[in-house]
């Protein structure tokens, strides 16, 4: 078994290059902004770099990557926006932080998966594709060949790194079944820049990807990954990947239990064991043809979070068992069906992990928290 196929046991660095202004709320007090791009549009270059630098200098250090080799994990995904080569004005890039991360994960033995998180007009309509309520990104043909071109300076710059897992080509890009319910489809600031979005196309994306690849299998070592996010659209790749001759390549699936909430009120967790099965199918199914892994899941879910019912010790006490239960449900599934490997989505949401979160649920986001609650498992391996 060659290294990069070891099993992946991996955590997301979000919030760190790519920000999410629900993850840590600080960067977005003084303003209305409710994304990146609105943060660098209404605060000036000269207020808004300084606090930047002062993020990206804190907010990821290398006593984290000694960390997160201390508790089994292998690898971690490296979400990063369009901009991060600094060619894209008002925003700042951060292509230093991608080389630190790079050399932090190679002292400490571990790999980074590189994912594109965002891009220029917006891949999902979603705060963390950069801009809420635009998506609109696909109807650009200079756009889509810019995105390539960033593609290709990260497979340049990177491919043949001893720390490179592989690269992600675009996180989420949005179907028409979650675009049709996604609320943030209609939340954008400028309702303007929002006309003429949509869901992104399945022969779209299948063209996109494999442009994609071609991109950057002429500049990366061929035994590093290139991975594809299934688009939320997991049953319907088959032998896509396989019939295009594309080797080395997984398939990225995000599965978060908390969906379930917005449909359904329940006070048990049989709805997510359902689920889970789903989910057990269909990466069974999508892995005959191509490896599969499960690049963003978390315990986050309503039935832990059942307040008022007794007193606090005994609703901590009940949170506890709930985490608890859920994490060992989730990681045995991602065993039995045989996915690559996971990431955890996400470290940390606050750097200061003593301090109170806004709200109670956001713990169960938070790894580096759900190991000091006694959630998750210490050694992750």
């Amino acid at each position: 078994m060659s290294e990069e196929r070891k099993k992946i046991v991996g955590v997301n660095l979000g919030n760190w290059l790519v920000l999410e202004k629900w993850m840590q709320p600080f960067l977005f007090e003084e303003n209305c902004a409710e994304d990146e791009v609105w943060l660098n549009r209404k605060v000036p270059a000269k207020k808004l770099r300084p606090l930047m630098k002062k993020h990206r200098d804190t907010y990821i250090e290398e006593v984290d990557f000694a960390k997160i080799a201390a508790h089994g994990i292998n690898a971690v995904r490296l979400p990063v926006p369009y901009f991060v080569f600094g060619d894209r004005k008002p925003y700042s890039g951060c292509i230093e932080y991608v080389d630190q991360a790079m050399d932090y994960a190679e002292k400490y033995g571990l790999k980074v998966l590189i994912d594109l998180h965002t891009v220029p007009g917006g891949q999902n309509s979603y705060d963390n594709g950069g801009i809420t309520g635009v998506c609109k990104w696909h109807r650009n043909p200079k756009e889509v060949a810019y995105v390539l071109y960033v593609l290709e300076r990260l497979g340049e710059r990177y491919g043949h790194r001893k720390g490179l897992l592989g690269i992600e080509v675009l996180n989420e890009p949005i179907s028409f079944r979650v675009y049709l319910f996604a609320p943030s489809r209609k939340q954008a600031l400028d309702q303007g820049e929002a006309i003429g979005s949509s869901h992104v196309p399945m022969r779209f994306l299948k063209t996109f990807y494999k442009e994609a690849y071609e991109t950057l299998r002429a500049v990366m070592d061929p035994k590093k990954l290139i991975v594809f996010h299934d688009g939320f659209r997991l049953s319907r790749w088959k032998d896509f990947f396989v019939k295009n001759g594309m080797k080395n390549v997984m398939l990225d699936v995000h599965v978060y239990l908390w969906v379930l909430d917005s449909f359904l009120h329940f006070h048990n967790l049989l709805p997510y064991q359902l689920l889970l099965r789903f989910y057990e199918r269909q990466i069974r199914r999508a892995g005959r043809y191509t490896p599969v892994l499960v690049g963003e899941w978390c315990l986050c879910n309503r039935v832990a979070d059942r307040y008022g019912k007794s007193s606090y010790e005994k609703d901590e006490a009940w949170r506890k068992k709930v985490y608890r239960r859920v994490a060992r449900m989730q990681l045995k599934t991602w065993d039995d069906c045989n996915a690559a490997g996971s990431f955890y989505w996400n470290y940390q949401l606050y750097r200061d992990r003593q301090e109170p979160m806004y709200t109670t649920s956001l713990d169960s986001w938070d790894l580096c928290r759900c190991w000091s609650h006694g959630w998750m498992p210490k050694n992750m391996r």
